[in-house]
This record gives C-alpha cells, structure tokens and sequence, in this order.
C-alpha cells in the first residue's frame, strides 16, 4: 500500500526500546533491581565500578534474550560479544556502558500487528543486551542536583527497528505490539511509568522517491499517548522547518506533555563517537542449541498463535481473535466463558463490549473483574436459550458487576426480565395487537415493512418488554400469512 503524504512528505520512523528484563539481580552483579529503593541502597561494588571489580553475566538476562528472539522469529546468535560504549556522564559511574555493538545476541526477526483491518510488518535489525545507566536527580526547589545510582547495572533489551513505520499510528499500534509480547513471555513487567518499557523513535521525512532524511530522536517515550503527540508534534515541525528552507540538523530531543512540543537536548552521535571496542573482563557470550531448545520448551503459545487456534477452534473472525489476545488474562477469560456458554461469539462480543469497556475505563483488571468469566458464561447461556433478551442480559450484567447481585437466575428473577416464551399467551397478544391496527396490517399487506416493526413494537409493548422478541417476529409473520 503506497505510504500517507503528510503535505506531499513521507514520514520514516525507526524504532528503539529499552526492555527492562524481570531479573531480581542486575546483569553483572548480585544487587536488587527492585523498584523504588532509598536512593543508593541498591549499587554494589561492581555498579560503583569499583577498583579491582569485575562483571560476572546473569543467566537468566540471557535466557531472556533468548525467548525474545524466539518469540519474533529471530536468530539466536550462538557467540555475542560485550562491549564498551565511551562516554561520559555524572550518571555513569564506569564512564562507559557495558553493551553490544557488532555482534548482538538477539539478529533480525519482525513484529506484525493490525492497524485498523489492514496488517503490517515492522523488520527488526537487533536485540541487545546491555546494563542500564543510573538516574540524575534534579531539585528545582532548592537548586540542587544529586545521582541515584540503584538503576545503574539494571539488564536491558534494546530492540531495534528497521526504519518501517509511515505513520505516528502505526509507530504506537508496533509499540502496544512489542509490549504486549514482553509481557505475555514474562521477560518484562511492561510498567511505562517505572521505566521498564521506554520507547525513543528516530523520525525523519521526505519527499517520495528520495533519499533518507535527516533523523531526529524523540528519547524515552513513557505512554502510547504521549508516543503518539510527539511523534506527530516533529512531524510537522520538520516539515515547517524544511518548507523554511532550513536543514534538519541530527538530534536528540526530549518532549515535553505541558506544551505538546520537542526540544532539541543534544546533538545526535554517530557509533564513532562511543569509541566502542570489546570489553576485556567478559569473554564471547556463548548460547548452545540445547539450551534454545530448554527455553523453547518452556516459552507459553504465543499472541499470533493462540489468535490462529481461537479462528479454528472457535469459529471467530480474525478481528475478534486478534483482540482477545491482546493479554494473557483476557485470553483466558474468552475460553472459559466460551467453554462453559457453548457460545463463542457471543462470548467474544460480550468481552469486545460490555466487559472491555469497563475494563478500559480502569474500574479493574479484567483478571480481578468483578463478573468472572463464569458468570459471564451463564448469562450468555440464558440469553442464547432465551430465558432472557439481550437487553435484559444488559441490566442483569450491570447487577452484577456492581455487586447488585452475585447470581444470574436470582438477578434475573429479582428483577422479573424472564422472556415471555409461552406460544399461546404470545398469539393472544398478536391476536389482539392485529385486531386493534387494521391500518398497519393493510399497510403490511400492501408491502410497507415499516408497518410490521410497528406492529412488533405494540405486541412487545402490551408484553411490557417480555416477550421473545424473535418469537413475536415469528408468530406475526404466521398469523398475518393465514389471515
């Protein structure tokens, strides 16, 4: 499909995120990486890069590393190498960050999502390990700066793009993607407001046909919200910039939520200016076929698969598969529901509406959701035998979920929302309704549809909402063709 022109520009996004791998020590040393420690109290010897110190890797960062790079369809490197990236900031006690560079653990792969109905692939170029840097911390209110060095050491993931993405849409759909797979394979908590999933996207813009244009760095994009302002903010100021007749120069930018805009922080560097070589204390990361095969064994069914199996299994369209997959949790509440109501797609329809909308307007997790999936499923029964309607099934659900109720039968009788099934009170009332509206059944018979929902609407009035109303459809149709 030919890429959106933004005023005649074609937009080029790349995309790095920082994984924060769920390890309860840091990468090359023993020290917590628990979140939200006194400042200082969790930097050991090794993270003050102490004299005499040395990194010893974590094995389970690794196997991270590993169920990513199967999870993406990617190639587990059998040999990585660690190296020193050079440069210098208060944050950074070594004056260097352990990374990697010319040989990453985690080479090539894609991620693919949906954008709307239409699917799109985003290339992966790396996934690398590498330690994260502290934190500098500024107090405004008595003009002071000072460095909490708990994060320093803290295993990461950066996973690399190709430059794929033609759309602040599409970079936020790859994002919500990338995040909802660290989640789901348990390598990452995915806390945006922690630190644990940061996103920096590279845009740059030009004319179709031309070259690359120059790129600059939006860093640590903490909300799919603010993603998507500030990727469309740069936009717009590249192209403001270049109708100008002003060069884009290479930059890292930081934005801001208060005024919707980026500023420029620092120029961009090049991988020269890092100086990288390899690290000297840590010898070549070396992963056996076996031991790709033990973290196979224990790698869940992936998003992409169990979405293919709920299509075959359940019969569902591949939309609704898709977004019932989009958490562990809401996965495993569409099957039980489905199981036990025998009615998949109404279980669907119920999750992708009621259940989701609450969800999303943060009164609770659906895994803590106050209907369980258990009793969504005997409601969806009594609606699908009709005991009651689907409005009705609405009022008992609102029952429920606010704790009005805790049982479907005694919601529904409470409230007296049992269907009106009985054929022969229902053809009395027809019988009725068809004597007191000559006019509509002429009108009916003369080929005026609009006169047979009228008539409905007056069987199911004088029911006072009660009767089936596919049953009052049937029953009128029949007794209007004998009369």
């Amino acid at each position: 499909m030919t890429a959106k022109l933004i005023h005649g520009y074609e937009v080029v996004i790349g995309f790095e995120t920082h994984t924060q791998l769920a390890t309860h020590s840091k990468i090359f040393s023993r020290a917590s990486t628990a979140f939200g420690a006194e400042p200082n109290t969790q930097a050991c010897a090794v993270d003050l890069a102490l004299p005499g110190t040395l990194p010893v890797m974590n094995r389970e960062a690794v196997a991270c590393a590993i169920r990513l790079g199967l999870a993406l369809g990617s190639t587990v490197a059998p040999e990585s190498i660690f190296a020193r990236k050079n440069y210098f900031y208060p944050d950074l006690p070594k004056g260097y960050q352990i990374s990697q560079f010319e040989i990453p653990v985690v080479q090539g792969g894609e991620v693919s999502f949906y954008l709307g109905e239409e699917k799109k692939t985003v290339r992966l170029v790396r996934a690398h390990l590498e330690e994260d840097a502290g934190k500098s911390l500024h107090e405004d209110f008595i003009g002071q700066s000072g460095i909490d060095l708990n994060r320093a050491g803290t295993p990461l993931l950066e996973i690399v793009t190709e430059p794929d993405i033609r759309s602040s849409e599409e970079a936020v759909a790859y994002a919500r993607e990338l995040h909802k797979i660290v989640t789901w394979i348990g390598i990452c908590d995915g806390n945006m407001q922690e630190g644990s999933f940061r996103c920096d996207a590279n845009v740059s813009v030009r004319k179709p046909g031309q070259p690359l244009g120059t790129r600059r760095e939006i860093k640590n994009l903490n909300s799919f919200k603010f993603m998507q302002q500030a990727i469309d903010y740069e936009i717009r100021w590249q192209i403001e910039q270049i109708e100008d007749g002003h060069a884009i120069q290479q930059a890292t930018v930081l934005f801001n939520p208060d005024t919707g805009e980026t500023r420029a922080m620092r120029t961009k560097e090049d991988a020269a200016d890092y100086r990288y070589f390899p690290d000297p204390d840590l010898p070549p990361l070396r992963i056996s076929q076996e031991w790709i095969e033990e973290e196979r064994s224990r790698m869940p069914e992936l998003p992409r698969a169990m979405a293919a199996r709920f299509v075959a299994d359940y019969g569902l369209p591949e939309y609704d598969a898709t977004t019932l997959t989009q958490s562990k949790a809401m996965a495993a509440y569409f099957e039980e529901a489905a199981k036990a109501s025998g009615q998949p797609k109404l279980a669907s329809n119920w999750i992708m509406g009621e259940v989701s909308r609450r969800v999303n307007a943060g009164e609770t997790d659906i895994a803590a959701a106050p209907v369980t999936a258990a009793l969504l499923a005997k409601l969806i029964a009594r609606i699908a035998d009709g005991t009651i309607s689907n409005a009705a099934g609405r009022q008992v659900f609102e029952a429920l979920w606010t704790s009005e109720g805790s049982d479907v039968d005694a919601v529904i009788e409470a409230k007296g929302l049992k269907q009106m099934n009985d054929t022969g009170a229902l053809e009395k009332i027809i019988d009725e309704v068809i004597a007191a509206n000559p006019d509509n059944v002429a009108q009916f018979k003369a080929g005026k549809d609009k006169a047979f929902n009228a008539l409905v609407g007056q069987a199911m009035k004088a029911s006072r909402g009660k009767a089936n109303p596919q049953q009052v459809n049937d029953l009128l149709r029949a007794r209007l063709a004998a009369s």
